[in-house]
């Protein structure tokens, strides 16, 4: 430990010199790290199961794949998957919940009936843990996902029963909110959509839009403490053709109606960069919610690296001053490694893109290009690619109280061995 110790100091000491040089306040950049709230999601911890009776997994345009053993199997043991995980992971945490998390205890209620009361547990959790908690109503796996079809359904009992439950999310979100003492963001993603070309593609999305509409007409909600946001996608499994909830629906809705709009960066077309989205549509908006996960070749929600598509997404949020108006999140669901470490490898790699965009010599790259010097832009854009960051990184883990470089993953491998593999 005090060889550990002793390395980390070093390296930050250089480090430290280096940036200096380039105008970067090292304390200051790990001090502003450390605020920045990161929400991290629960199903990634049992493949979308949820806490239901009779939870049957991911369905509606979405699927978890691979079988790795250990997976959490209710509450109680995906909330000490969670405290394993959060353990490794320095920063400001949240939990993401969806309500199909709802524990009901032996209460006989369907989604439209759900109640903070049903979130207790998770509420306690949180207050434990000192994490806030934010919420997404659960518009799939469900038998009244009729034909694939929810908000948007041309039955109005099925629209009627998702429209119930839209509120019941927003009631809950409240509770979330006042329990914990910050604002919760309660994202509406609905799988809507048509596998080949519809005859008709401008009912649903009327429909949805109305159906949206009753659900945010409860002025009861505080909008202070609950943050509604509406999510796009391009398409889903079964549903290739036409998404009701596409992406210009879902941004005209947010902006025509004052709501958060949720970028997923899995959710447009493979080549498309979110990163470029964040100027445009804050211009007209407070606020968004961004959705970090890893497309392979379609939404495949893998494990997020730490590639140049999520540092260009926190580059464009640190560097044009957006940390208080980009609600952080990530979104993947990969059952095919140990649960736990692919939390901790998201949340990190989430954590050290962050922390390396605060470290860039942006002004004087800003500068460069204000000087209309495009080729000192280049260069420094470069040349900050290989400053001494991982030196940083360590010692922001270590001031975090987390394992520094690879440790946690030992801590993660017995975990497996004592905890997980005994669900088998």
């Amino acid at each position: 430990m005090a060889d550990i110790e002793s390395r980390v100091a070093r390296g930050l000491a250089y480090a430290k010199e280096v940036y200096a040089e380039k105008g970067v306040d090292v304390e200051e950049a790990m001090a502003s790290c450390a605020k920045l709230p990161v929400s991290m999601h629960c199903w990634q911890g049992d493949d979308i199961m949820g806490c239901e009776d009779g939870g049957a997994g991911a369905s509606g345009g979405i699927q978890t794949t691979g079988n790795y053993p250990g997976r959490a199997r209710g509450g109680d043991e995906i909330r000490q998957d969670l405290d394993m995980a959060l353990a490794m992971i320095p920063g400001r945490k949240k939990l993401a919940l969806h309500a199909n998390y709802a524990e009901l205890n032996g209460r006989k209620a369907d989604r439209d009936e759900y109640r903070p009361e049903d979130f207790a547990n998770w509420i306690g959790w949180a207050r434990e843990a000192g994490v806030g908690l934010d919420m997404n109503p659960t518009f799939f796996s469900h038998e009244k996902v009729k034909d694939g079809f929810t908000l948007s359904s041309p039955d109005a009992g099925i629209r009627d029963f998702w429209v119930e439950h839209g509120k019941r999310s927003r009631e809950i979100s409240q509770a979330f909110a006042k329990a914990l003492g910050c604002p919760c963001v309660n994202n509406f993603w609905m799988p809507d959509g048509f596998k080949d070309t519809p005859a008709d593609s401008a009912t649903p999305r009327r429909l949805m839009v109305e159906s949206l509409d009753r659900i945010f007409a409860d002025k009861s909600v505080d909008t202070e403490l609950v943050l509604d946001a509406v999510e796009s996608k391009l398409f889903g499994i079964g549903v290739e053709r036409c998404t009701v909830g596409s992406h210009e629906l879902m941004m005209g809705y947010a902006m025509s109606r004052g709501k958060l709009y949720t970028l997923d960066s899995g959710h447009f077309h493979p080549t498309e960069q979110i990163a470029d989205k964040f100027t445009a549509v804050l211009q007209y908006l407070p606020r968004i919610q961004l959705h970090v996960t890893r497309g392979v070749r379609w939404d495949s929600d893998h494990v997020v690296t730490l590639s140049d598509d999520l540092q260009g997404i926190m580059d464009e949020i640190v560097f044009n001053g957006y940390t208080d108006r980009v609600m952080i999140g990530l979104d993947y669901f990969d059952a095919s490694i140990n649960r736990v470490a692919a939390w901790v490898i998201g949340m990190r790699n989430t954590q050290k893109a962050l922390l390396r965009s605060l470290l860039v010599p942006h002004q004087a790259i800003l500068q460069a290009e204000l000087a209309g010097d495009n080729t000192a832009r280049l260069a420094l854009q470069e040349e900050a690619k290989t400053l001494p960051f991982a030196p940083v990184w360590d010692a922001y883990c270590q001031a975090q109280g987390v394992p520094v470089g690879d440790a946690w993953l030992e801590q993660i491998r017995q975990y497996e061995k004592d905890v997980m593999w005994k669900r088998v």
